[in-house]
């Protein structure tokens, strides 16, 4: 639910199967889940890569016209080393930057509220203004959010006006603005899978 399709390899294999593929079935496989998938009539088209620059980002950028990417990074400089790299590949293959996300930017205690930046905070939003890309926003590290999220009922739906809803909903208002100016720019990708 909630108005989101979903698909998955995960739901093609036992729970417990590991996925031990080498490049080119992985590639087959991201391939036939875009083309072959009934999607339907969709608004935004989600795909979740793994981090990094491999046979799938590449197959992505050069196969699917991509209206374009989104960086999700933690704030601390290893993992911003990864999302700097996949930043310069989507450039490289004239993938649009829609932004860049900071995922668990500050751990929030479920006990006392008290906020602790245990993996470094602001480094995402750092890397989007020397390089030039909008920061999306920070998602924090909080119990509220996996727990809602395990149950099936993310938190935009189950306290649709709260505060971790808002962050989600801001961040989803900056892509969706991010893909029109794009569009208005260049005319935007037209996905037809035959």
């Amino acid at each position: 639910g909630h108005g989101v399709k979903v698909m998955s390899m995960g739901f093609l294999v036992e729970e417990d199967t590991p996925m031990i593929w080498r490049g080119p079935m992985v590639i087959s496989a991201l391939t036939q889940m875009l083309r072959e998938v009934e999607w339907g009539e969709l608004d935004v088209l989600v795909v979740d890569m793994p981090p990094g620059t491999g046979d799938a980002q590449l197959t992505m950028a050069q196969q699917v016209p991509l209206a374009g990417a989104i960086i999700v990074s933690t704030p601390q400089d290893l993992a911003l080393i990864d999302a700097r790299k996949g930043l310069n590949m989507f450039r490289k293959v004239d993938v649009p930057l829609l932004g860049i996300i900071e995922n668990m930017s500050t751990f929030i205690c479920p006990h006392c509220g008290g906020q602790s930046d245990i993996f470094g905070h602001g480094g995402a939003r750092h890397e989007a203004e020397r390089i030039g890309v909008p920061f999306l926003g920070e998602v924090p590290l909080t119990m509220d959010i996996r727990v809602k999220s395990d149950e099936g009922s993310p938190v935009v739906v189950s306290d649709p006006e709260g505060d971790h809803a808002r962050i989600y909903l801001e961040i989803a208002r900056k892509v969706w603005d991010r893909i029109g100016e794009e569009k208005a720019a260049g005319g935007g990708p037209a996905i037809v899978f035959e």
